[in-house]
């Protein structure tokens, strides 16, 4: 498998190209990129700073990546991107390296779908399986865990976190942890509609598991009990299976407070 360059590409000096990589016209390439086997870059795609790419990703027209951070006090120092594999990102998708006010690595995992104009910032955290439609953004330090669904022209306040599974709705303001497995929509503030029940079933999910999620979130949110009782109305009555105490241990480790 040849690698591909078009002419009118700039690749620096330093940049490591394995097997494979197509890089389309008027792409720029900075000095500290590594791009993995397979990956292609369709045209005027810019991949900058010290970023890592891994095999078979797609990059369209106009994708900024691995350019420094929007954070005023950044000042050069010597920062990251971690992209696996697998990965398709759309037009004029942005994401940026980390800051040394976080771990200094914006990571991303495998096999996600960022539409066009998504925007994610430094120090967030992504896992596999996820989509973002057009025009998403996440703040600074975010994470966001596998399977996630994110609608079209939400914003994700910083240092904010995603459970997996969860489907979040088109113009949506999420202030808070968004629990794993669940709905969250709101213009004003994101506030939960229920499990998702669609997500999960299309994920495989038993019925089983899925009714033992159903009684936890009516603990969890409907009872109207302290979170620490709810809990331990959990651990007591519930099958404590790995979806019921992932669930838990999520709600348990908020810090900005949890979506209700």
């Amino acid at each position: 498998m040849e690698t591909q360059i078009h002419p009118t590409a700039v690749i620096a000096d330093g940049a490591e190209l394995d097997e494979g990589v197509n890089i389309g016209p008027l792409c720029v390439v900075g000095p500290k990129v590594k791009i993995g086997k397979g990956t292609r870059l369709i045209s005027h795609v810019t991949v900058d700073g010290n970023t890592t790419l891994g095999e078979n990703n797609e990059l369209f027209p106009y994708a900024c990546i691995g350019m420094i951070p929007q954070d005023l006090k950044y000042n050069g120092e010597e920062t990251s991107l971690v992209v696996g594999s697998n990965n398709r990102i759309r037009e004029y998708v942005t994401i940026h390296v980390g800051s040394v006010d976080g771990e200094g690595v914006t990571s991303v995992g495998d096999d996600n779908f960022f539409m066009a104009y998504v925007h994610i910032a430094h120090d967030c955290k992504l896992g596999n399986h996820i989509i973002m439609a057009n025009y998403a953004g996440l703040s600074g330090h975010v994470t966001m865990e596998d399977h996630v669904v994110a609608g079209g022209l939400l914003g994700v306040h910083q240092f904010t976190r995603i459970g997996e599974y969860a489907m979040l709705g088109g113009v949506s303001r999420i202030i808070h942890d968004v629990p794993p497995y669940v709905i969250a929509s709101g213009a004003d503030k994101a506030k939960l509609y229920g499990l998702n029940l669609v997500g999960l079933k299309r994920n495989g999910f038993s019925d089983e598991t899925i009714s033992e999620l159903k009684s936890a979130y009516r603990i969890l949110f409907r009872e109207k009990i302290p979170l620490g009782e709810a809990i331990k109305k959990i651990q007591e009555e519930l099958p404590y299976s790995d979806k019921v105490r992932h669930l838990v241990e999520f709600v348990q480790a908020n810090k900005r407070g949890i979506c209700r």
